[in-house]
């Protein structure tokens, strides 16, 4: 026999229970937009101790490096994360909206990526399907890092500016660039391995000199790997491993 819900045994409860789903509706709507805001905080404290730094030829940028003191008068506030593949909250949550911004950025200069790590895990689809995929980069204290090197004989400044609805990147050079440069996905590909679905994006990048327009060089700068964890559409192809 199906057991009935107490709302059908009682009809009488029915409107309590409509008004208990509302203030939970609500209730959670309300913090997520308090983590939403508690994060932009952060983001701006982070912003204060980037902008303006200059990275000299030889030398080595780091996130951590730069940020870890960023909360010494203002403490961070606790934001929404995901740690081990899962949502959370935690002081200085949101960070990594930050660090993606930057290695987007750094990927449009000569400057040398030397560590950068991507999310293992992707627990949703970008809002656009025709974001460029696999150029995230999480960072977690003590452990994962952003660095970038200046290989180059030019010194570069970042500068992070955030809006009601944006975070706006800009990096300036202090000589003319002789290149730009493109970043696009060479191929994705969606493998079913060891019980779960895995992404495979190729991150190439196209360099373009910037007084004729003509494409000088074009490289693959690495294949990105994360664990799917979401429905993909069925028209997508996911190859199978044997094992």
């Amino acid at each position: 026999m199906d057991r009935k819900r107490l709302t059908q045994r009682f009809p009488f409860l029915l409107p309590m229970r409509r008004a208990q789903r509302k203030i939970c509706f609500y209730g959670g709507m309300r913090f997520d937009m308090i983590y939403q805001e508690n994060k932009v905080f952060n983001l701006k404290l982070a912003a204060k101790t980037l902008n303006g730094l200059l990275i000299r030829p030889g030398e080595t940028f780091s996130f951590w490096w730069l940020v870890r003191h960023a909360d010494k008068d203002t403490p961070y506030k606790d934001g929404l994360t995901v740690t081990n593949g899962k949502l959370t909250t935690m002081s200085g949550g949101g960070m990594c909206q930050m660090s993606n911004l930057l290695f987007w950025m750094f990927l449009h200069t000569p400057l040398t990526i030397i560590q950068r790590s991507g999310h293992e895990v992707k627990e949703f689809p970008e809002p656009n399907s025709d974001e460029i995929k696999g150029v995230d980069a999480t960072i977690s204290e003590g452990w994962i890092d952003l660095k970038v090197r200046n290989d180059t004989d030019c010194t570069y400044q970042r500068w992070v500016t955030l809006d009601d609805e944006k975070i706006i990147g800009q990096v300036f050079a202090d000589k003319e660039p002789q290149a730009l440069y493109k970043i696009t996905n060479g191929s994705i590909q969606y493998v079913r391995e060891n019980g779960g679905i895995y992404e495979y994006a190729r991150v190439e990048r196209m360099q373009i000199a910037a007084d004729t327009g003509r494409i000088i060089d074009c490289r693959l700068l690495y294949t990105n790997k994360c664990k799917i964890c979401y429905p993909l559409p069925e028209n997508v192809d996911i190859q199978e491993v044997n094992q």
